[in-house]
């Protein structure tokens, strides 16, 4: 297996180069050039063993230059002591066919965790490997989750400097507290003046800035990156959806027919790693998108027609604020037959007007196996209420958006098989969301919030939630969207 690049197909790359380097120098994304296929023989061993020994059956596929003795260190790394219960991706069966599948019992409280406990001990691995000697500078733009993941996992790792960009007035109050106290020697963190397509759009131009690469080198350092668009972040996602398919197995599901996946996303990363675990052989029947107001997804998915020329909201499922979702073009490019110049041109034609059109073969084949759907802020609070009032179920508001979208697929399509909810948060990173949503009593600080809604819902509080009210905020530094670059160079003390 090599990795090419979703804009020239001719560049072909190991695993290390594709992680540690992050992003192809054309613009493009790495992806495999071909994907492992399972049989019913490997499914059944999967079910068989635990998270850990399923996340290394699974990784060692794509890992092409890794010894095993190398990916077995990164999993247990990453994998042991980090998650409640040592369980990663648990299933909670909520009615009939609803299984919740909970990403959120890591360091951060969010389904980043997964990928981002993982990506450090595989960046330094391939770093070894391929920088020599370098010192990897991580660059970072967040719509709330991903920072503080990243943050948490790559905090003083050797030979590392990570740098975060967040939307100063497009997270939650709970997330911004979680980055600006973050802990770490090497850790460094900037709110925008912005939305996260502004962070996104200009980490993702510093990153093709042959200047600053250029200064980088000069003081012995180079790019990589921990969101989604570095490989070593999406691979770790495909696992907890076969693991979940192994999960329902064992528990004896009637799988026969498939299951169906919904996923509440901004980025495209986390429903496209449910579509790779359907390409080697999970039986996932329909893939469900689920958006909030900002429905360049669900418009798309419908049309064909990609455009973010409109109106942005900031909503109260803040990490999917989003109208650039950058992990569309690796669905894209596979959806062409890797036609890499059909993809260029598309991103090309979003760079400059702001939108394109897909030809009618991969419009037919989105529709085919995507189902997109949106629901609006009012609509994802009285989510959370039917679910906590019907079941005792609390979710926070991306899960909710997700809840309500698999409703509206079961009224349009009668499609009720069982099916896996990807449930992303914490609902105590969204405390005042969720407790507006379950009860008409008032607190006035957020973390009496958290303990209002620890006592309605009587739900467990997770400790790092717990633990932030004491914290001590050391990053407060807010710069413009053209100033970027000057805050990196602030942050790794270049002249």
């Amino acid at each position: 297996m090599n990795y090419i690049s979703t804009r020239d197909k001719s560049v072909k790359v190991t695993a290390a180069v594709a992680i540690a380097q992050g992003l192809s120098n054309d613009g493009g994304l790495f992806v495999p050039d071909s994907f492992p296929k399972f049989t019913d023989k490997d499914f059944e061993y999967l079910t068989g063993v635990d998270y850990k020994q399923r996340a290394k059956f699974i990784l060692k596929q794509f890992l092409n230059d890794f010894t095993e003795e190398e990916t077995d260190y990164c999993i247990e790394g990453a994998y042991t002591g980090s998650f409640q219960n040592e369980q990663p991706a648990p299933i909670s069966l909520i009615g009939k066919n609803a299984n919740l599948l909970e990403l959120w019992h890591g360091p951060t409280c969010a389904f980043k965790d997964l990928a981002l406990q993982l990506l450090p001990y595989l960046l330094t691995t391939s770093a070894k490997k391929v920088n020599g000697g370098k010192k990897a500078v991580i660059l970072v733009a967040t719509s709330g989750d991903t920072g503080k993941a990243a943050l948490e996992g790559f905090k003083d790792v050797e030979n590392t400097e990570i740098i975060v960009f967040y939307p100063c007035e497009g997270v939650s109050n709970m997330q911004k507290l979680q980055m600006s106290s973050q802990k770490g020697e090497n850790v460094h963190v900037f709110g925008i003046k912005g939305n996260f397509d502004d962070a996104q759009s200009g980490v993702k131009k510093i990153f093709s800035d042959n200047l600053v690469k250029e200064k980088l080198a000069e003081n012995n350092m180079l790019f990589s990156s921990a969101n989604s668009i570095n490989w070593g972040r999406l691979a770790p996602q495909i696992v907890y959806y076969v693991s979940a398919y192994c999960d329902m197995l064992k528990r004896g599901e009637d799988l026969k027919d498939g299951f169906n996946v919904v996923v509440p996303t901004g980025n495209f990363g986390n429903i496209l790693a449910a579509y790779y675990a359907k390409k080697m052989g999970v039986p996932i029947n329909k893939l469900i998108c689920a958006s909030n107001v900002n429905k360049v997804l669900t418009d798309f998915i419908k049309t064909g027609k990609y455009n973010r020329n409109r109106e942005f909201f900031a909503t109260n499922s803040p990490s999917m604020d989003i109208l650039i979702s950058s992990n569309l073009e690796r669905m894209i490019f596979e959806l062409s037959g890797n036609n890499d110049k059909e993809v260029a041109k598309y991103q090309a034609d979003l760079a400059e007007k702001g939108e394109f059109t897909v030809s009618d073969s991969i419009k037919t084949a989105m529709s085919e196996l995507f189902f997109g759907g949106f629901c609006d802020e009012k609509q994802t609070l009285e989510t959370i209420n039917k679910y906590f009032s019907e079941y005792g179920y609390l979710c926070d508001t991306h899960t909710a958006v997700a809840m309500n979208v698999y409703d509206q697929y079961i009224a349009e399509t009668g499609d009720d098989r069982p099916t896996v909810i990807a449930s992303t948060a914490s609902p105590y990173k969204f405390a005042n969301s969720v407790l507006s949503a379950v009860t008409d009593e008032k607190a006035d600080s957020d973390f009496a919030e958290v303990r209002l809604l620890n006592k309605v819902s009587a739900m467990e509080i997770p400790e790092p939630i717990a633990e932030l009210e004491n914290a001590k905020v050391r990053f407060n530094e807010i710069c413009d969207k053209t100033e970027m670059v000057s805050a990196v160079y602030s942050a790794l003390k270049i002249d």
